[in-house]
This record gives C-alpha cells, structure tokens and sequence, in this order.
C-alpha cells in the first residue's frame, strides 16, 4: 500500500504528498493536465512543442537543467495525448531549489521570439527525424485518422503536420500557455524523504500565491461507436509490408479496460503467449508480431502489429491472426494461462513502485483520471478478472465491422 496525503490550494492546484524516509532523494512531478487531445485541430503539437518551452528558461531563470544538475538532480518530462508531465529528483536538502524553478516556469515562463524560434527548430527537427526520415515513421499518422473521426486523438502528439509547428505564431503559444499551465490545472507531488506537513507547507509557499487562470470551455468531444469496417493502403518508408489491426477499447477507468489489458497480453506478452507461439515459433508465418493497448484516458486502442515472414502474404498473416481473435472469443481461456499473465502484471506494478518517480508520476496521473487510490487498488482489479470476462470482452471488441486496418507498404 502506497500512503498519501492530498490537499487543494485556494489557488484550485492539487498538492500530494507521500514520505518514503528509506531514500534520500525526493521527487517533484507536475502533471498538467493538457496533451495533443486540447489542441485545435489546425495548430496541432502545442502540447508537445510545450514540454520544450518549459526548459527555455523563465523570469528568474535562465537554464532549468543547470540549477537541476548543480542541486545534484536529474529531470525530465514527457507529453501525450492526454497530459504533459515534468519530474525532478535532487536530495532532499535541495528540494526548495527544486519548487522554486518550477513555481517560476509556471507563473513567469520566458514566452519570446528566440525561445519559440529555438523550440520551434528542434520540434521540427524531431518530427523529421521520427516522422518523416525513419522506416514506418508516419504509421501513426495514418493510424490515428483512420481510428478516429471525432475525438482529439484522431492526431498523435508530435502533431498533424509539421507545418503547423513551423508557422504557429507568438500569439497562439502565449495563449495555449496562458490556458492550460495555471495551478488550477496542474497537479504537484513530492515523493520520498519529506514529512507530510512539511511538504505542503513548501507547496504553498512557493505556488499558493500563482494565481488561477480561466481555462475557458475546453472541447470534450466523445468519439462515437465504429460500426463500420476501415480499411486503409499507405505507402512509405517500409523495408516490409506492415498490417496493422484496431480496436477500440473502454476509457481508462471503465473496469472492461482491465479485461482488454489482459486480452493483449494473452495474444502477445512473452514466449508463450498466443501470438508468438502459434505464428511466429511453430507456423514461422511472421517475421514481427505485436499486441499492446494505447492505454489512452478516453476510448484507446487496441493494436496488432505484424510483418509476414519470407514466402508469405499479409492475407495469409491476417487470415492466421482472426483465427486467433475468434479462438479466444469461442473458448474460455484456462485459468492456468490467465493466471500467468496477471502474475506478470502484478510484477511490473509492484515493480514500479520502487522508485520514487514513478510512484509520483502515478500518483499524479490516478488523480488527473478521477481515482487516486487506483495505485492501491488496481493490481486487485486485475487479479478479479474472470475468464468469463475475457470471452464476454473478446466479444464485444473483436468485430470486423469495428476493425480499423492498414496495410503499409514500400512507395512504388
């Protein structure tokens, strides 16, 4: 059990605390509650292009890293659909220095023409580099509009198009910041060698006086129910025609999430799961083959990934894969088979709790999804999950006329 202590400033920013005196360090994570799924869809990659700015400097600040690495800490930061997460580690005695650069970041960023033009330059840089350079680097792109039609994830978090990154002006950052990285949309936590008092007395002196800002009508749009096949054909960088196979899955709270969790780990988690023994170890019909869900807060996805072997086709690879999904809908899955793959969930959350980041980054994002005690509670929701439940789930998610698919092959 992960102990804690919560509060909320006046100022609407939620404060956590949780005291491990075993390490000498401490975390900060910040969780603002902002990701790719809040942009417009025609200025695209703010949330993104944030995570950067956020280092460029502030008021009082010239280098975020430098003060970090002088205070004998690390940080980091990441961004997607659903949120934008920045975390620190430094010695407990340095944990002022700490909120004192992250209090400044969000009440005085350095929002100018050289910082935007600098970010701007590596933002650019990177969705070159990761989107349109590497082998199956814009898979994404197309994946994320053929799945979705409504919904804020029908982009992935780098953006829609560059272009929108390389003419966004001033004036639409200044306001995306302004919006979005108040206190009032923000979430701190400080993990590890601090007493509970203690650090919400720090919280508030260094943050209780940021004021809130009006974050206005933030779009909500729910994306509705497929009930139609898709089918998709890109051509790109592709040393091997890929096919890729969506579904979608319940929000990230809904208790069915844990069922679809499970239902990809039994087609594709380790040596003896479905997919990698059948197809790829015995029928050798599939050079690469993947499951994995999106884990995103609304409806996510779940994906297969595979790549045929020499001497076979993506329709004898698809047709191998159905036969898979329509085996774990007609038969219950055993217990022994289910068992292992909850053991092996249970291990990789009891294993991220040893370190202090993360269970600040989890603490921080349980709260952002409405359940802060999921950190306690969901190894339990895993393990009650009936073979029932898997079947009942296979169901409802593995229906051809809710299928996204695309194949991706070498450009002619």
């Amino acid at each position: 059990m992960i102990s804690y202590k919560k509060k909320v400033l006046e100022n609407g920013l939620t404060a956590i605390v949780h005291e491990d005196k075993s390490s000498p360090m401490v975390a900060v994570n910040i969780l603002y509650k902002v990701g790719s799924k809040h942009e417009d869809p025609e200025h695209t990659g703010f949330a993104h292009l944030f995570e950067h700015l956020m280092f460029s400097g502030s008021k009082h600040v010239d280098s975020f890293d430098n003060y970090i690495q002088t205070a004998g800490g690390e940080n980091n930061a990441f961004t997607n659909a659903d949120l934008t997460n920045f975390y620190d580690v430094v010695p407990a005695e340095n944990l002022e220095t700490v909120l004192w650069l992250e209090s400044d970041r969000m009440l005085n960023l350095t929002i100018d023409e050289k910082n935007l033009n600098v970010q701007r330059k590596v933002v650019v840089e990177e969705f070159k580099e990761t989107c349109l350079n590497p082998p199956y680097g814009d898979v994404h792109h197309h994946l994320s509009d053929l799945c979705y039609k409504k919904h804020g994830y029908r982009w992935p978090t780098i953006g829609k198009d560059v272009s929108h990154i390389e003419k966004a002006k001033l004036e639409e950052v200044s306001y995306f910041f302004n919006k979005y990285y108040g206190p009032n949309n923000a979430i701190i936590c400080l993990t590890g060698n601090i007493e509970h008092e203690n650090g919400f007395e720090l919280i508030e002196k260094w943050f209780g006086d940021i004021p809130s800002r009006p974050t206005g009508e933030i779009a909500d749009e729910q994306e509705p129910e497929q009930v139609e096949y898709r089918h998709k054909l890109a051509y790109g960088n592709a040393p091997i025609e890929s096919l890729y196979l969506a579904f979608h899955t319940p929000n990230r709270v809904a208790k069915n999430f844990y069922a679809c969790d499970l239902i990809s780990d039994l087609l594709c988690n380790g040596r003896s799961s479905r997919f990698y023994s059948k197809l790829f170890k015995e029928q050798k019909i599939v050079s690469h083959i993947d499951c994995y869900l999106t884990g995103a807060v609304d409806t996510g996805l779940l994906m297969i990934e595979a790549k045929p072997a020499d001497g076979y086709t993506i329709e004898q690879v698809k047709a191998e894969i159905w036969k898979e999904l329509e085996l774990i809908k007609s038969e219950l899955v055993s217990e022994h088979e289910l068992t292992k793959v909850k053991n092996k969930v249970e291990n990789s959350i009891v294993f991220s709790e040893m370190s202090i980041v993360n269970k600040g980054i989890n603490l921080c994002f349980f709260e952002s999804i409405g359940d802060i005690e999921l950190i306690n509670s969901e190894s339990q929701l895993y393990q009650q999950i009936t073979s029932e439940e898997i079947q009942e789930n296979a169901i409802r998610m593995f229906q051809k006329a809710k299928c996204s698919e695309l194949i991706y092959r070498q450009q002619p």
